[in-house]
């Protein structure tokens, strides 16, 4: 969990009520999010939060829309773009649960595992953060770039030498 951005939530102080949080980054915090994420700048970060407790069933619903404008490098011209990020979310957790019991559920592959509160209290920062990370490409490129592999095979094969050239010029 990372400290330069965050916004904690005790779940004791929750009840059954339905809550609601806006985050909007300032300045100092967008170049706190460029960092945490990796990105070259973050130049708009919001997010609009909903969270439900039952106590009944132990469990806590927290969902939204998380809105990011980052600035990335591409990964074929090395240029900076401007990426928008939209991303609707839904999460449960857990309120009562450890990580051995999570552990030991007997649960599928399809089947829906509920996330673990540490220490009686959630992050919104951290998981605002989540579902853009979440979302990022891998190796992220502007909107129609694309590798064309064969022109970089084609300038190798012109220049590609032939192995036994070498022995050859020592024999002689």
């Amino acid at each position: 969990m990372q400290k330069k951005f965050s916004y904690p939530l005790k779940i004791d102080e929750l009840n059954q009520n339905q809550y609601r949080f806006e985050i909007n980054a300032d300045q100092h915090e967008l170049t706190d999010i460029a960092e945490i994420l990796k990105v070259e700048e973050a130049e708009k970060f919001a997010a609009e939060l909903f969270l439900k407790r039952n106590i009944k069933e132990h469990s806590l619903k927290v969902w939204g829309t998380v809105n990011a404008q980052l600035m990335l490098q591409s990964v074929i011209s090395l240029e900076n773009f401007l990426q928008e990020y939209n991303v609707p979310f839904t999460l449960t957790y857990d309120t009562t649960a450890t990580y051995q019991d999570i552990k030991e559920m007997d649960t599928g592959i399809n089947d829906e595992v509920p996330d673990i509160i540490e220490n009686g209290e959630i992050n919104l920062a951290d998981i605002a953060l989540e579902q853009i990370a979440l979302n990022m490409e891998d190796y992220p490129r502007a909107k129609g770039e694309i590798f064309d592999f064969n022109q970089y095979l084609k300038q190798e094969e012109t220049s590609k030498e032939n192995p036994f050239a070498v022995l050859q010029k020592l024999k002689k």
